[in-house]
């Protein structure tokens, strides 16, 4: 009798006696798919809680670290997205799936994104991420898309657990051994990671070299957009701080008029009030800006002889609160030349008219200072 024509002989590989019979068959990507997404949509509710959980500690953190962010957000995976990336090839076997396991091995099914202001506070962001959560990983995307030759702009992914102390407690007990991954970036790296999606060149290889250079360009613009933000922001600081130092000195000559230095400026002049908000000082500031003011100086020189308490209770019969009491010294030091620039509708004119006219009967002296007239002066000389 003959031997089996598909006998195996000792030592000959499985996968050449398959190639000799019978070819395997090929990995049903579909069946992969759908049974990841039937096992995932079983356990979602439970990534919800904890993408929520993860948010309310992101966000306490922040508050106590005294970070202002644009906004915080927390999502569980959406299934038709995880179902796509379960059947994801394998980078070094096509005909294999990237993720044998879909739900052990996919670690964003609970997700937190950071959108911070400006590069700093990614990084003061991450601190604050390490103290709060167990990292198991940190990857830095700028140096993954260098290494890897692909476009992209740089932010930074954690993976996070919860502390063994924090799922100790009942609240968070549910949570424990979950994996969620937080994106931390700033507005500009958010807006390149989300019209990323629509761009059909992935690696600066195979790219044409006039989009190339065009994306290496606004690569180059947004990062240098981002110090420049940066340093406005210290600058800002740093101008507001030394107007609120000239201001408490009296050295008023060289501080220009801003919503911060004009609240300094009434504070101190005339009375500090909690109840006024920023936008009152803003709106203020734009006022006097429109009157011809530029520094606070001539805001002194204006209305330096005027008692605001007396002039309140002159015009209104009462005590108003401290801008009110300062446009009611800006009126008395500045007369028609006030009227004519403050508004020109009739009706207002003539209520300034009749406060200016109260103010005279009670002897208080107008004045036609011209801050505009003061400037020129000051120039010849």
């Amino acid at each position: 009798m003959g031997e089996p024509e598909n006998t195996i002989e000792i030592g000959q590989p499985v996968d050449e006696a398959d190639r000799d019979g019978e070819q395997a068959e090929p990995f049903n990507f579909a069946e992969h798919r759908r049974t990841a997404v039937e096992e995932y949509l079983r356990v979602r509710p439970r990534y919800e809680g904890f993408a929520g959980a993860a948010r309310v500690i992101v966000d306490q953190a922040l508050r106590s670290a005294g970070i202002t962010v644009n906004s915080v957000e927390a999502r569980a995976k959406d299934p038709e997205s995880f179902g796509v990336k379960s059947a994801t090839p394998s980078d070094d076997d096509p005909e294999a799936p990237k993720y044998p396991h879909p739900l052990h091995d996919i670690t964003d099914l609970a997700g937190v994104r950071i959108i911070a202001f400006f590069p700093r506070d990614v990084a003061t962001i991450g601190s604050c991420i390490r103290k709060e959560f167990e990292v198991l990983e940190h990857i830095d995307l700028s140096r993954t898309l260098m290494q890897q030759e692909r476009f992209g702009y740089q932010s930074e992914h954690f993976l996070v657990q919860l502390s063994r102390a924090r799922t100790a407690l009942p609240e968070y007990e549910p949570h424990r051994d979950l994996i969620a991954e937080i994106q931390v970036r700033t507005i500009l790296q958010h807006a390149w990671a989300e019209i990323e999606h629509d761009i059909q060149y992935k690696s600066a290889i195979t790219t044409p070299i006039t989009i190339r250079r065009r994306f290496m360009a606004l690569a180059g613009l947004l990062e240098i957009a981002d110090r420049e933000f940066e340093a406005i922001q210290d600058e800002d600081k740093r101008l507001k701080e030394q107007a609120r130092t000239s201001v408490a000195e009296g050295v008023l000559r060289e501080v220009e008029i801003t919503a911060d230095s004009l609240r300094s400026y009434v504070d101190g002049r005339v009375g500090v009030d909690a109840r006024t908000t920023d936008f009152s000082y803003e709106y203020a500031a734009n006022t006097v800006r429109r009157l011809g003011f530029t520094t606070i100086d001539q805001l002194e020189a204006c209305i330096r002889d005027y008692d605001d308490d007396l002039l309140s209770r002159i015009a209104w019969q009462r005590r108003r609160g401290p801008l009110s009491r300062f446009e009611d010294m800006l009126l008395a030091g500045m007369g028609q030349v006030y009227v004519e620039r403050r508004t020109d509708v009739p009706q207002i004119q003539e209520l300034f008219a009749t406060i200016l006219a109260r103010f005279k009967d009670h002897g208080v002296g107008i004045g036609s200072y011209d801050p505009q007239a003061a400037r020129s002066l000051e120039t010849l000389i």
